[in-house]
């Protein structure tokens, strides 16, 4: 049975990373904060990957889906990749605010 403390709700605005190169893909990002990404530390102790990422298991809404988290070094927290799949299926676009459930 999973540990309720190693689950987490973020609610944050969903945003748009763009490179600086012409031509190159967008990224869609939710940063989960300094405080959150302390204790999902603590959570994934001896289970991070490369760079300190966490592989989560996350949900908005209905859609739920595997991925990681990777540091975020001005925020001190993660940042959280948004498929452009979970962004069609909830209907969320840069600028909203979404809730996230993630699992450790």
């Amino acid at each position: 049975m999973e540990d309720e403390t190693d689950s987490f709700q973020v609610t944050a605005p969903l945003w748009l990373w763009r490179p600086d190169k012409p031509g190159t893909a967008a990224w869609h990002f939710v940063t989960v904060d300094a405080q959150t990404a302390t204790e999902i530390r603590y959570a994934a102790l001896g289970r991070t990957g490369g760079f300190g990422s966490v592989r989560v298991s996350a949900r908005i809404g209905r859609t739920s889906w595997q991925t990681s988290l990777f540091p975020h070094r001005e925020s001190g927290g993660f940042l959280l990749p948004m498929k452009a799949d979970v962004r069609k299926r909830e209907g969320i676009a840069a600028g909203d605010e979404v809730t996230v459930m993630l699992t450790v």
